[in-house]
């Protein structure tokens, strides 16, 4: 998921995040029980074992009805969520009860932009999850295993969700803007080149309904365009790279010709103003990869069922997805790699596609009738499950380094964000970006 989120989540989720993803996704937004239960390594009185799940953005387990399912598959269980809805927020306190070694968990979410760091620092604190009962490394796309996995072999994260791009938009701003609404049609009008989906959003905007803009933000625009590199902030040497990488410019040049252009919303992802954006439709199309699915469903609510679709994305690219781990600080870490290995599983990644549209990283899962013929009825029957994996088959290796999240960060919510909110010139906003990075790679 999701800078996220994931989700969500990923968004979600997240997406989520990611998001969460995150990309993605502060302050804790809900617990999810099932019912009610203890604390983690308390039983309850009926005799249930808690299982603490900390996660961020909308991961959709609740909603796609698993926590419930393995409760009814295990009475004895009791599963407990704790949700922090941004990940810049979850992450840094995650990293404190790491360093601590107490108020964690029982399974921690991760995030792929915080994955490399965890498994280069902190792996000694989580078990190993790779010869779990249930666990096949095979299951796995090997890029996805392997990001979750330490240089000695150990397994410490099991793959949730990856994020294969698609670009969701409103049927309805569309047709009102003199642009096509198929989405084959849609799809044709960026295939190829994100140059053509910012020349789209001039076309728009020269006939934009009253009170909306083409996109949400110039910062979506540049994490999608980036994360169609493999290389994007670090070498394959580990080397940061992200002052001189042609991802990050090509990325930065595109968002900012949005920002300056007058085609974005000018919000910040994930923050309630984006939130109310969706519920009040205000723009017109989003960078999509499947945990913003759900999270669209859930924020944008019944008005916007079946105005909103989806369709192919300029390029391919990978944007979110998430890890979880079990902490070998947790109270119930054999009840929670029993959990953990379930929830991942290609079956369970298929459900979750099927109900919350986090996309599995179990390939196997592809073939499964709720990821091949899975049609979204929120977005129009959208055939998300073909769309999506045809996606998946040309998103590279993404290069990932340990301080992957902070940097995009960084760009996003400093850099991006003076240009687009603050009236900042690009150089000005660059200058600002680099700033706060050199901070974040030098603490």
């Amino acid at each position: 998921m999701p800078n996220r989120t994931r989700s969500s989540r990923r968004v979600v989720v997240v997406a989520a995040v990611v998001a969460l993803g995150a990309g993605l996704l502060g302050g804790c937004a809900e617990d999810s029980d099932g019912g009610g239960g203890a604390g983690g390594g308390k039983k309850d009185t009926a005799g249930k074992t808690t299982i603490e799940i900390g996660t961020f953005g909308v991961f959709g387990y609740k909603q796609a009805g698993l926590y419930d399912e393995y409760m009814k598959l295990n009475p004895k269980i009791m599963i407990k969520e704790d949700v922090t809805e941004r990940n810049d927020t979850y992450y840094p306190e995650l990293l404190t009860h790491l360093a601590a070694n107490s108020g964690l968990q029982d399974i921690q979410a991760i995030e792929v932009g915080n994955i490399n760091e965890v498994v280069t620092t902190q792996a000694d604190k989580f078990e190993d999850l790779s010869k779990a009962e249930g666990v096949d490394k095979a299951n796995w796309l090997d890029w996805k295993w392997a990001q979750g996995s330490a240089k000695d072999g150990k397994t410490i994260a099991l793959g949730t969700d990856i994020g294969p791009m698609a670009m969701c938009y409103r049927k309805d701003l569309f047709k009102k803007a003199g642009l096509p609404t198929d989405r084959a049609a849609v799809g044709k009008l960026w295939a190829g080149d994100w140059q053509k989906y910012v020349d789209t959003g001039k076309k728009y905007k020269a006939k934009a309904p009253k009170g909306t803009t083409f996109t949400d933000s110039a910062a979506g625009l540049f994490s999608a365009v980036n994360n169609g590199f493999a290389q994007r902030f670090y070498d394959e040497q580990g080397e940061l790279i992200y002052q001189d990488s042609p991802a990050v410019k090509t990325s930065w040049d595109l968002a900012m010709q949005a920002a300056e252009g007058g085609l974005t919303g000018k919000l910040k992802q994930f923050d309630k103003s984006w939130d109310q954006a969706y519920a009040n439709g205000t723009f017109a199309s989003v960078a999509c990869p499947p945990w913003m699915l759900g999270y669209i469903k859930e924020k944008a609510g019944k008005a916007g069922e079946d105005q909103w679709d989806v369709a192919s994305a300029p390029k391919p690219a990978n944007w979110g997805g998430s890890f979880i781990g079990v902490p070998k600080a947790g109270k119930n870490k054999a009840e929670a790699v029993k959990l953990a290995a379930w929830l991942t599983a290609p079956e369970q990644q298929a459900k979750l596609f099927d109900k919350q549209a986090s996309f599995p990283s179990t390939p196997s899962a592809y073939d499964m009738k709720a990821v091949a013929g899975a049609k979204n009825p929120y977005f129009g029957d959208a055939p998300t499950g073909q769309l999506y994996a045809t996606a998946a088959k040309g998103i590279p290796t993404l290069v990932i380094g340990p301080k992957d999240q902070q940097i995009g960060t960084a760009i996003n919510d400093v850099g991006i964000l003076q240009v687009e909110q603050q009236g900042k010139s690009p150089q000005q906003g660059w200058d600002a970006a680099m700033k706060e990075i050199e901070n974040a790679v030098d603490g």
